[in-house]
């Protein structure tokens, strides 16, 4: 899809014949204004045609009106409900809906003419672009016959100047690393291996000029990681350790990691997921790793000034075997911490204790880690809202900010000290599991037991919002990418605030 920005409105884009579907959004209680400008074009009737059919304008709803003979021959209205309440994720909302009703009608050429949103016209065009690119998705690779989806061949953004191209370059290489986050996360896990990780940093180092290094498993016995390697050792694939490099043109005035969750799958161990555990999904179970790595593709291509950013991801499988990780067995970090394996289900956590030390050794401002860590979180928060725990006030805000730009929503909750005499152990330092009570909060406190005090550092955990069995929003059923655009507003932000 090509995108532009035009300042023609509705009324003249429609005259000028270029395009074949026109999307109006429209507010309740429409003074009228609009629909008359449009008749002006179409001819008279609409606004009888829109009482017939009960339309309110509430949020999303839509409706088509084709016309046989004329350019454009089809007119979407988009609802937007009360103008007093709509903002950035209604414009993102209406965005959505007016593309996928585009592509039922089957149009190549596209008008969008929706309202601002509060926001400024740079935003806004973000906002709609990226929300018609990542609303016509589909991810067909698997099938033997795909479905033919035919997509609008160029999307014209009405009302905003020119000027405002240059904003869809950077939309069109974040939505290019929330796309392959959705792939990644999608695919099997006999496609998505540790060594298909690897292979797709090396894809992104070769293509974008990236540093890659990837430890195999003798580089991380020397380096002590035996909490991460106690939980690959039950797999017939080897681990991966991978350490991406995005290194700015000029001065480096920040350096930052992001550190993702790799399992490409999760059998539970000897503490095997059950039936009605959703073990047959457990491929979404690096979806923080494939956040990461789209952010690197996407950061990549943006390349901005001034920041450093190591993206990193210890990748395995969590397996049974006769040489799997036992539940009561201790391992050592590679901090020396040792852990006490009281369930080899919380395996994620174990995998990122070594992750985060390796990052912690680096000259850092800032550390984040994403993982798809806690069924807990997902019973706190649902499947739209993701968890964030920081120490660092500015650091939660400035990833809140970021979330919100881009469409996704973390709640922070509460890194509560107390809660860590849940992970005492007789025999060792730690657990790696706490009561379950707090489950989220006490996964939380555990990582933080890995990281340098002195470092800036936020966990997001992400596992109710990488998976959507139904769709919601900008994403379709399946893999939804979360997390790659709170991480690129971050990283083109400056990073720590």
């Amino acid at each position: 899809m090509e995108f532009r920005c035009t300042p023609a409105d509705a009324s003249s884009w429609a005259s000028s014949g270029n395009g074949d579907t026109l999307a109006v959004g429209l507010f309740s209680g429409e003074d009228g204004t609009t629909l008359e400008a449009l008749e002006a074009h179409f001819g008279p009737g609409l606004k009888e045609r829109l009482e017939q059919r009960r339309f309110k304008a509430k949020p999303g709803e839509v409706l088509s009106f084709d016309w046989l003979g004329r350019r454009p021959g089809t007119l979407l209205l988009v609802g937007l409900g009360e103008a007093e309440a709509f903002d950035l994720a209604g414009l993102r909302r209406a965005a959505a809906a007016a593309a996928k009703a585009s592509l039922a009608a089957g149009g190549t050429d596209l008008g969008l003419a929706l309202p601002l949103a509060g926001v400024e016209p740079a935003e806004a065009v973000s906002a709609i672009a990226g929300a018609v690119r990542l609303s016509l998705y589909a991810d067909q690779r698997f099938k033997s016959e795909a479905e033919t989806r035919p997509l609008p061949e160029r999307v014209s953004l009405l009302g905003f100047e020119a000027a405002h191209d240059g904003v869809l370059a950077a939309v069109g290489a974040t939505c290019a690393g929330v796309e392959l986050a959705r792939e990644l996360v999608a695919a099997p896990p006999n496609v998505v291996t540790p060594q298909a990780l690897a292979d797709t940093a090396a894809a992104i180092a070769r293509d974008f000029g990236l540093e890659l290094k990837v430890l195999e498993r003798a580089d991380c016995e020397a380096l002590g990681m035996g909490a991460y390697l106690a939980v690959s050792q039950a797999s017939s694939l080897p681990p991966k350790f991978i350490h991406l490099t995005y290194h700015p043109a000029g001065e480096v005035r920040r350096r930052v990691a992001l550190v993702g969750k790799g399992l490409t799958f999760d059998s539970g161990g000897y503490n095997l997921k059950t039936a009605g555990s959703q073990i047959e999904m457990m491929k979404y179970d690096m979806g923080g790793s494939a956040a990461v790595l789209g952010a690197a593709r996407a950061i990549a291509e943006l390349k901005p000034e001034g920041i450093e950013v190591h993206m990193i991801v210890a990748a395995c499988e969590n397996m049974i075997s006769g040489d799997a990780l036992h539940p009561g067995d201790i391992v050592t970090a590679s901090n020396g911490k040792t852990i006490e394996v009281n369930n080899t289900d919380a395996e994620g956590r174990l995998t990122l204790a070594d992750a985060l030390v390796y990052a912690c050794k680096l000259e850092l401002d800032a550390v984040v880690d994403l993982a798809t860590l806690t069924g807990a979180v997902v019973i706190a928060l649902g499947e739209e809202i993701a968890g964030l725990w920081s120490p660092s006030d500015s650091l939660a805000e400035a990833l809140v900010t970021a979330g919100r730009d881009g469409g996704e929503s973390f709640w922070r909750l509460p890194l509560q000290a107390s809660y860590i005499e849940g992970l005492k152990s007789p025999v060792a330092d730690l657990k790696n599991t706490g009561p379950r009570p707090g489950g989220s909060i006490t996964a939380a406190l555990f990582l933080q037991e890995f990281v340098r005090p002195d470092l800036a550092w936020a966990h997001l955990d992400i596992a109710g919002t990488v998976w959507s069995d139904k769709g919601r929003g900008l994403d379709p059923a399946g893999a939804t990418g979360f997390g790659v655009r709170t991480l690129v507003n971050w990283v083109r932000s400056g990073g720590p605030a």
